[in-house]
């Protein structure tokens, strides 16, 4: 007589599995207070910024300058000011900052690595304020009024050049990480062929690793276009701005029209749609943030290498 084999239990120990039931259902409620809380911010946004848009004179929206508690919206004004300085970053971050992901990945001893790339992110650390201060107090007079005696005090131009300096490290920490998952294989059949380090850094790693990179570059305009203190310091031009392209020039970006018009007040004083200006700026880098994220998951997903 064949006698049947008991049967398994494989669903596990229940105590396990009613803890794994409780943090999925923590990890649920985290990602739906997220969503939330994204949802809140816009219908806050989006309420002020609909009034503003249907109470504002269209002639205000397109003056000389940015000058809100005297009925002058200017957005242009904000737009050129932040695309200087984000632009200006950039110019500063990109090389310093591939160049120190390609330095720290391919030519770097484990030795100098290891100090090298805590360094690089303490920098990353180091607060925006500090940076404005040291923009202020440094980059301007030392850098800019230096080799541009025209320039003021207070420029875009040095604004930009303290925020290239902060968001090197993420375009260096990124774009490291990137470069160093690409895999070993790869350079060495460069290697094979008689490529040298900088041919297979720029032929074969640069190529595999260009989603990567790609992200990174976005993520770091991203932080650009919405850094604050910097810009509130060192750009000037604190209870408004002339619309100009002139780097030399004091300027005001979207960030720092929202701060320096709600300093120090509960309520913003002056013109009668002054206060939802703000939530029109608001939503507008709302909107130009959230466009730049999507296009950086986009550039991800067609450029990604997939590598057995």
């Amino acid at each position: 007589m064949i006698t049947q084999p008991a049967s398994i239990d494989l669903t596990g120990d229940p105590k396990r599995r009613s803890r794994e039931r409780t943090i999925r259902s923590i990890f649920l409620v985290a990602g739906l207070m997220s969503v939330a809380i994204s949802a809140l911010i816009i219908v806050s946004l989006a309420g002020e910024a609909w009034r503003f848009v249907s109470q504002v004179d269209v002639g205000s929206l397109w003056t000389l300058g940015w000058f809100p508690r005297r009925g002058f919206y200017d957005i242009p004004t904000l737009l050129i000011a932040t695309l200087v300085i984000a632009g200006t970053g950039m110019l500063v971050a990109v090389p310093l900052g591939l160049g120190a992901a390609s330095y720290l990945s391919e030519y770097a001893t484990p030795r100098n690595r290891r100090w090298m790339k805590p360094a690089l992110e303490i920098l990353a650390g180091i607060p925006s304020v500090v940076l404005g201060f040291w923009a202020l107090t440094f980059i301007s007079p030392q850098v800019v009024q230096r080799f541009f005696s025209s320039a003021k005090p207070f420029t875009m131009l040095a604004a930009g050049l303290g925020v290239g300096v902060l968001v090197t490290p993420l375009v260096a920490t990124v774009s490291e990480d990137a470069m160093r998952a690409v895999p070993r294989s790869l350079r060495e059949a460069s290697y094979g062929l008689g490529a040298n380090k900088a041919s297979t850094v720029r032929t074969v790693v640069f190529p595999a690793a260009i989603s990567g990179i790609a992200a990174s570059l976005i993520l770091a305009v991203s932080r650009a276009i919405g850094e604050t203190m910097i810009v509130f310091m060192a750009a000037g031009a604190v209870g408004g701005a002339l619309r100009t392209f002139n780097p030399l020039e004091p300027g005001q970006t979207m960030t720092a029209a929202i701060a320096s018009l709600a300093t120090g007040t509960d309520q913003v004083a002056g013109e009668g749609l002054a206060f939802q200006s703000l939530f029109f700026v608001g939503l507008l880098l709302f909107v130009l943030t959230l466009a730049l994220n999507v296009l950086s998951n986009r550039i991800v997903r067609r450029f990604r290498e997939k590598y057995e």
